[in-house]
């Protein structure tokens, strides 16, 4: 693909994403023991499977599963426990028949490229493939789109490098730094979605302040992912410890992250969300 691609749509398996047109509906499937909302839920096959099928039916528009948890102060797991994780998952739901676009949430290239290979087709990497320098080559040969997070340092270290001169500036250039890479490397710009990464490396305020200007991002030419999914940000606002009480906060963050116009939602609750994304997108779009 060169200048002239259509960065307007992308094709995944027999889904086409028409970006500006409707907000779609990543749903979260953590085959993880300590996750932060759902660790230790469906870290089963059978769990897991179970989920998948319900996300799907509520009207998931990708799964994204993810082996690694990336809560803050998470401890890195080993790539053979990553693997064994994620790839039994990710082929059980596609020897069940199911169609639906699979990302795969890593950092890891090994395990991107096994994932592609067992059936995922988007590889999400919260730290925008600069944990591991093989990444964007190997998406680049896979031919398969990425999506490039916001971080600073490890989910181990983040949150303690919260001290921004300017919020918004310093993602943008993290993030249009990362499709420059993204391009050397050779991956089409159609196949780069952008996070600004809500919860990581973000204090309170600016949690609030990223969403309430996402549409700054819009000059990158780059679809926008927002994932404010129960996040701790939201149990601050309504004082609810258990990430599982704040269904109805993540709800009022996903509106306002389709006013200020994202194009996917990564979410826990995807039959909520659904209903929500739909009535934002009529109002806003």
């Amino acid at each position: 693909m060169g200048e002239t691609e259509d960065t307007k749509k992308l094709r995944v398996r027999n889904k086409m994403f028409n970006w500006g047109e409707q907000t779609y509906i990543m749903g979260v499937l953590n085959v993880t023991p300590d996750s932060f909302s759902d660790g230790g839920d469906f870290n089963s096959l059978e769990t897991a499977l179970t989920q998948a099928e319900e996300l799907i039916n509520s009207g998931a528009d990708i799964l994204d599963i993810g082996g690694q948890s990336t809560r803050p102060g998470s401890e890195e797991v080993s790539l053979v426990e990553e693997l064994n994780r994620v790839l039994p998952v990710i082929k059980a739901i596609r020897n069940s028949g199911f169609d639906v676009p699979i990302s795969v949430d890593t950092t890891r290239s090994e395990v991107a490229k096994a994932a592609i290979e067992s059936g995922a087709d988007i590889v999400n990497d919260i730290s925008g493939a600069t944990f591991d320098e093989k990444m964007l080559s190997t998406v680049a040969a896979l031919g398969v789109p990425i999506i490039l997070m916001h971080i600073r340092g490890t989910p181990q270290t983040m949150q303690k490098l919260t001290d921004y001169q300017d919020l918004i500036g310093e993602i943008y250039e993290f993030l249009a730094q990362r499709i420059g890479a993204a391009f050397d490397a050779g991956v089409p710009r159609s196949h780069i979605i952008l996070d600004p990464g809500i919860g990581f490396a973000k204090n309170y305020s600016q949690n609030i302040e990223l969403i309430r200007r996402l549409g700054d991002f819009a000059g990158l030419g780059c679809p926008i992912l927002a994932g404010p999914s129960r996040k701790s940000f939201i149990g601050h606002i309504l004082n609810k410890p258990n990430p599982k009480d704040r269904v109805w906060g993540t709800a009022a963050a996903c509106s306002a992250a389709v006013c200020f116009g994202a194009d996917i939602v990564r979410v826990h609750d995807v039959q909520q969300m659904r209903d929500v994304v739909r009535v934002a997108d009529a109002i806003f779009r």
